[in-house]
């Protein structure tokens, strides 16, 4: 079942609150006083005020909850008072209209959000538009968000995305003048959707997080619970995008988990406000997420036990979220997580089982006529019938399916397109026939005027003209295809550098396994372009081997006798270049590392820098275009700083090609600077060894290692460089937080300094705390 069910568009259609959807039928003892107290107003009102006509609107309100028919005659009467007032008061009266015409954008604003409820876009388009202009004369910009919002909304109902674009930014233009922080979080919320539901993943969060901040600033808990689940629905459709491509299961769990995280964060908002609806949306999204991670990992060969338990943990969710529905009258919702838990019960085989949820589905489904409902419904029976051998059965619920799902197809959409596209095209070659028609008349009057001579010289220029225009035909026909062309081989390009990106994430190591050797660390990671020169790199080796093979080091004798665990090797390394020329000669690097650590058994640093330069200098002068050897053209081929730490005695070796490391001492404001060798690993005239340096580091200690890129950044007010002063003094600020929260600021940092400027170099940072 596709989440994305559960997103929720915020949207501020009324000019008045309808904050919750509501399905009791009776009213509270403060609604029914309120009822008493705005009919009495009505009653003993016999003037055109605008206290009746507002009493009306008020009126509207509480009743639409439970008969939204009701909105239009009582708004139809406020308008009519409005309307009437306006007709009889003089224009001098300015404060006195300026009321009445707030009243009329009212009714106008609600009528045509009541035919927007019934599925009357064109009505509700008539009455938003005869509200506009009124609310552009008082300056009432509250209702002009609401117009802008709402007809934004509308097109976006109708596939029109650029226009609903247009209409939500506009919304966003007024909810900024206004300083509305909640209508702003409205307008971004709603943007966010439309690029979501276009499959623009990344845009769509964007626009999420900023809808986010906007709602925690005014601390409006519903807001903030509904963006994390708009959060979450987004991560959690990265995932299944990238499980329908078949690519590696960490990325895919990577998102799930946040989804989970974010939607679990939702629920707990929810529960704290009584939000019984959004309470069992989440519990729904929330099973659906641990059922997928359970499919997943049978795709993957994972645990018996864990899918298992997934799938328990997927049906506990599930049937509270069923619970409350049921409790709350949700009907449409019930369909949906019945359906949810037989998709399990299938999957285990329970077929009996699996068929009562289903059947129950599909009688709500059939009592309540949505096709949609009923599609979904009829595709698991037929399942579960084929699964059980009633060929009959399984063929008429396959037959249903079929039907439901061709009704949802919009077909009168489509021919209507069609018929408007024509007609456009009709009228068009309709004005270009008569222009030419007119033009042909008149040549023929002119020819039974002028002289021989004249219509010679008129028949010259129309050759002219045809040659000139045959000429510029072909050139646009030159152009048109050199186009294509280009157009083609770009889409070549960039297909070939996206695989180049999957190739390079491939060889990094995952989060996971950099968690697992260093525990308390963080890894930034931000490439200029889709691939990066910079990479990081994380390997562990034995400590009994690392001691044995770099006791002989006459910087390792104190060290070598201490390991008992582990020895974790890490690095940050910046390859020369960054884009696709930066990637390749990082894979290069990359791969000496690897054979380093795993051919020659090296584990001292200084000796593995030592060795992965002569082999990348030996890999690069393999490559050859025209006899100029490509170790020629990328002298520097990799700046890198080295780390070897042993996490039992925290005993760390370091070596360095230009790349230093930094250590902030616990309770010690300042950094240490551990000096790298100022040479480059590759080609590099009158070579020397590197040095490997002993460190004895404490408990609270913080190392970081990086590559250039974060300090060369142009940003801030006077779009300078940052500079590694400034990185040092961040460092040292935020020293006392927790790696994950470093990670956060530092990300957080380098967004704002950056601001709008290009990025200019590929970013690599790691942090470890002992």
């Amino acid at each position: 079942m596709s989440l994305s069910k559960y997103l929720i568009i915020i949207l501020s259609l009324l000019s008045f609150s309808t904050n919750t959807k509501c399905f009791a039928q009776n009213f509270s003892v403060e609604e029914q006083l309120q009822i008493d107290t705005l009919n009495r107003i009505i009653y003993d009102i016999t003037s055109y005020d605008t206290s009746k006509a507002n009493a009306y609107l008020a009126l509207a309100e509480i009743l639409y909850v439970s008969n939204p028919d009701t909105i239009i005659p009582l708004c139809e009467k406020a308008k009519n008072i409005a309307e009437k007032a306006l007709n009889k008061l003089p224009k001098s009266d300015k404060n006195t209209r300026k009321a009445f015409l707030k009243s009329l954008t009212g009714a106008l604003n609600n009528i045509g959000y009541a035919y927007l409820a019934k599925g009357n876009t064109d009505k509700a388009i008539e009455y938003y538009h005869k509200a506009k202009p009124i609310s552009e004369e008082i300056d009432d910009k509250e209702a002009l968000f609401t117009y802008y919002i709402s007809i934004g909304y509308i097109y976006m109902e109708k596939g029109e995305i650029k226009k609903a674009l247009k209409y939500y930014h506009q919304s966003l233009k007024i909810a900024e003048a206004m300083g509305n922080k909640q209508n702003i979080a409205t307008s971004l919320n709603n943007i966010g959707y439309i690029y979501e539901h276009q499959d623009d993943f990344d845009k769509g969060l964007e626009f999420y997080y900023l809808s986010l901040e906007k709602y925690k600033e005014i601390d409006y808990q519903q807001g903030i619970a509904d963006l994390y689940n708009n959060i979450s629905v987004v991560y959690n459709n990265q995932a299944q995008e990238i499980n329908k491509k078949g690519e590696n299961y960490d990325l895919v769990d990577i998102k799930r988990e946040k989804a989970l995280s974010y939607q679990q964060k939702s629920l707990r908002i929810r529960r704290e406000i009584g939000d019984k609806e959004g309470i069992s949306a989440s519990l729904n999204i929330i099973g659906g997420i641990y059922a997928s991670q359970a499919e997943e990992l049978i795709k993957y060969g994972g645990n018996a036990n864990t899918i298992n338990t997934k799938r328990q943990t997927a049906l506990e969710n599930l049937y509270e979220s069923l619970k409350i529905r049921k409790e709350i009258g949700d009907k449409d919702g019930m369909t949906y997580s019945l359906n949810s838990i037989a998709k399990i019960l299938i999957a285990q085989e329970q077929y009996q089982q699996a068929f009562d949820y289903v059947n129950r589905s599909f009688q709500i489904s059939r009592e309540l006529g949505y096709p949609k409902n009923i599609r979904n419904a009829a595709h698991l029976l037929s399942e579960i019938y084929k699964k059980q051998n009633k060929g009959t059965q399984a063929l008429e619920m396959f037959e249903l399916y079929i039907n439901m799902r061709d009704s949802i197809n919009n077909e009168e959409t489509q021919k209507s397109t069609i018929k408007l596209e024509a007609k456009y095209e009709y009228e068009k070659q309709k004005v270009i026939d008569d222009l030419e028609h007119k033009k042909i008349l008149a040549l023929k009057q002119e020819e039974k005027k002028k002289q021989q001579i004249l219509t010679i010289g008129t028949a010259a220029i129309l050759v002219l003209v045809i040659v000139f225009l045959i000429f510029v035909f072909n050139r646009l026909k030159v152009t048109r295809k050199q186009k294509l062309v280009i157009e083609s081989q770009n889409n070549e390009i960039i297909d070939s550098i996206n695989y180049a990106k999957r190739i390079q994430e491939a060889i990094l190591p995952s989060m996971q396994m950099v968690k697992k050797l260093l525990p308390n660390s963080f890894v930034y990671y931000q490439p200029k372009d889709i691939v990066a020169g910079d990479f990081y790199w994380v390997e562990s080796v034995p400590s009994s081997r690392h001691s044995a093979l770099d006791a002989e080091s006459p910087n390792n004798n104190e060290i070598a006798g201490q390991a008992s665990n582990d020895v974790v090797l890490f690095a940050a390394a910046d390859c020369t270049g960054h884009g696709v020329p930066g990637a390749m000669v990082s894979v290069v690097c990359n791969n000496a590392l690897n054979r380093v650590i795993r051919d020659y058994q090296l584990t001292d640093p200084g000796k593995i820098l030592d060795k992965t330069s002569e082999i990348v200098e030996n890999q690069l002068n393999q490559s050859t275009t025209s006899n100029i050897k490509m170790v020629d053209t990328i002298r520097d081929g990799m700046d890198i700083a080295l780390c070897a730490l042993n996490t039992e005695s925290n005993e760390l070796q370091y070596a360095g090609a230009k790349n230093p490391l930094w250590i902030i001492r616990k309770g010690e404001g300042n950094i240490e600077e551990i000096k790298a060798n100022k040479q480059s690993i590759g080609k590099v005239e009158n070579r020397t060894v590197y040095t490997t340096q002993a460190i004895k580091l404490n408990k609270g200690d913080s190392i970081y290692i990086f590559s250039d890129g974060f300090a060369d950044q142009f940003g801030g007010k006077k779009g300078k460089k940052l500079m590694y002063q400034t990185l040092k003094d961040f460092l040292i600020s935020i020293n006392n937080e927790t790696m994950e929260k470093q990670l956060e600021l530092i990300r957080n940092y380098f967004e704002k300094w950056k601001g709008n400027l290009e990025q200019v170099d590929d970013v690599c940072i790691i942090g470890v705390k002992i």
